[in-house]
């Protein structure tokens, strides 16, 4: 019996400490990476480089600093996603670098936006002014990755690839069934014909006005889409149209045929016509710069710039939903963007602001804290606001105040409208699950908005108030900052959503353009010819985030980012669980594709 025991605890204790061993290996490691992700470390690239742009990862509108953001721990693999601002730097900067003689654009896929899109296509139509090559390459394009692709100089495709060309399809779910087989009745308080985020839950399919907004802003996306296609590669969009309807484009020889692509070639082909653009005589001499590295290359100064600038512009990121308090990475919250305008609008190195916009919208109080916050700090200095793939309701209510809003043609922005959204589930509880619920109350509507009961006619008279209230003040501030009168934004608004085209033609934008264009009109504004731009709000150090993570909760993904629909429901039901009061929010389960 003792050696039974012995042995047990022999082997409890070798187990305790090769976990404890296995720990501090995984902590060094950690502790290794971070370091190694702090580091100043400059590279260096020769003459004769290529700028090797991998696009296949999701793009964001920030890097973060955290190197295992993304990290799969499950299976030890990377996928920290791509930051635009880090994409459009480095495009700049290979534009003005005699060691780069071109760029190669290896798009095997592309995880982002139209609009987001754009602006890296934008930027490579400004890198083209330097007159350095850009090719493209890939074995499949999608309809986004043609779009980029379609600006290079030469566009090839591998001999048994394909091109998809077939037009934009949006596509909207509808819970209404489904929420009635299990006896869950929706209470929807809005204002606005066009506030189609709740539709979802009203009907099986679009109303009228959902439809026509819908096919308004698809269509100027795919107008914007179809004319930049048309001036790179001298195709009519008359014939565009025609393509995608008779479905013309069937294989990589009829691409050719068409005029979408110059050559079918296998990729060692590539690599020879590379060396040849490159002079390099040998495939060791082909010296292709990743993304990656060349972040690390200095930036080429300015004749006559010496030193650091002591004066700044900052970019301050809102990307995400808008919810109270202090917010997550993935969102925005109210306390802590706030925060940091009141900052920036307080340091006086800080002579311009540029507020990035990328948001579905969310909480009205939280999106009202913020608007307060850019009112204020565009009394001290100019103040820009850069719209990303979406800038709508809340997203719009926080940018309304600016001295000038840019957005892309292909922005989806607007829907200027507010909603509630109450479940009840009583039915459910009652007749399906066999629960029942009883109150006690010190006053008649002491538990106004319980999902436990049928809403009355008076409470939901109270809320629709509120509902109404919020949207008059929502359009007066829409007013006051684009010196309308809230009848006429009352009739832009009502909840409907406008491409950034649409938005420029009904004075909701100013100006179309990108993150860079907005940083270039801000310094007009601060009359800044020698500043450097900082990103706001500061990113948690590494090292503090990664402690966070591993004393925090493990969150487990459900549903694999591969089965697309399943991961749109889930997302779908954590914006249902997160929503708070009244919201100003986007139809935010759209997918245009």
């Amino acid at each position: 019996m003792k050696s039974f025991w012995k042995v047990t605890f022999a082997s409890l204790l070798g187990t305790v400490l090769a976990s404890i061993v296995l720990f501090f290996l995984v902590f060094i490691v950690i502790i290794g990476i971070v370091n190694s992700s702090q580091s100043d470390e400059v590279a260096e690239i020769s003459k004769h480089s290529i700028l090797k742009l991998d696009l296949n990862k999701k793009i964001i509108d920030r890097d973060s600093d955290n190197p295992f953001e993304g990290f799969n721990f499950m299976t030890m693999n990377p996928d920290k996603a791509l930051g635009l601002n880090t994409i459009l730097e480095n495009i700049e900067k290979a534009k003005a670098d005699d060691n780069i003689d071109g760029i190669y654009l290896n798009l095997t896929g592309i995880n982002a936006g139209i609009a987001t899109i754009q602006e890296i296509r934008n930027a490579l139509i400004n890198f083209k002014e330097s007159g350095k090559f850009i090719v493209s390459y890939s074995n499949y394009y999608s309809q986004g990755t043609y779009y980029l692709a379609s600006v290079a100089d030469k566009v090839y495709l591998t001999p048994e690839g394909t091109v998809d060309f077939i037009g934009l399809s949006a596509q909207l779910m509808f819970f209404k069934n489904a929420l009635e087989k299990f006896g869950v009745k929706p209470v929807i308080i809005r204002h606005g014909k066009f506030k189609s985020a709740v539709e979802p839950f009203m009907y099986d399919k679009m109303s009228e006005a959902n439809r026509e907004q819908t096919t308004t802003y698809v269509g100027s996306i795919w107008l914007s889409i179809q004319k930049g296609i048309a001036e790179s590669r001298n195709i009519n969009i008359e014939e565009l149209n025609n393509i995608a309807d008779n479905l013309l484009l069937k294989n990589a020889e009829s691409a050719v045929q068409l005029g979408f692509i110059d050559s079918l070639l296998y990729y060692d082909e590539i690599i020879e016509l590379l060396k040849e653009k490159s002079e390099a005589k040998e495939d060791k001499d082909l010296k292709l710069v990743s993304l990656g590295k060349y972040d690390k290359v200095p930036k080429i100064r300015k004749e006559g710039e010496k030193g650091l600038a002591k004066d700044k512009i900052a970019v301050i990121y809102a990307s995400g939903e808008i919810v109270m308090g202090k917010g997550k990475d993935d969102n925005i919250g109210a306390e802590s963007l706030s925060k940091t305008i009141r900052k920036a609008r307080k340091d006086k190195k800080i002579k311009a602001i540029v507020l990035r916009v990328n948001s579905p919208g969310g909480s009205a109080l939280a999106s009202e804290i913020i608007w307060r916050e850019v009112v204020l700090a565009k009394k001290e200095k100019p103040v820009i606001v850069s719209m990303g793939d979406l800038a709508a309701s809340g997203g719009y209510y926080i940018a309304c105040a600016a001295d000038t809003i840019l957005a892309s043609p292909n922005t989806l922005t607007g829907s200027i409208g507010v909603f509630g959204l109450l479940f009840n589930i009583e039915e459910l509880m009652n007749e399906k699950i066999g629960i029942t619920f009883d109150h006690v109350n010190t006053n008649r509507f002491s538990d106004i908005m319980s999902a436990s009961k049928t809403m009355e006619k008076e409470e939901r008279a109270f809320i629709q108030n509120s509902v109404e209230e919020i949207y008059t003040t929502f359009i007066t501030h829409v007013a006051d900052g684009r010196g309308m009168t809230t009848e006429q934004v009352d009739s832009i608004g009502q909840g409907r959503v406008w491409s950034g085209a649409n938005a420029l033609d009904i004075g909701l934008v100013d100006k179309l353009g990108g993150l860079e264009d907005a940083i270039v009109i801000a310094a007009e504004k601060a009359e800044l010819d020698f500043y450097r731009v900082v990103s706001l709000p500061k990113q948690k150090d590494p090292f503090e985030k990664i402690m966070e993570e591993l004393s925090g909760k493990v969150k487990l993904n459900l549903f694999n980012n591969d089965i697309n629909e399943f991961n749109r429901f889930y997302k779908y039901y954590e914006s249902l669980t997160n929503m708070k009061g009244v919201q100003a929010r986007i139809p935010f389960e759209i997918e245009i594709k």
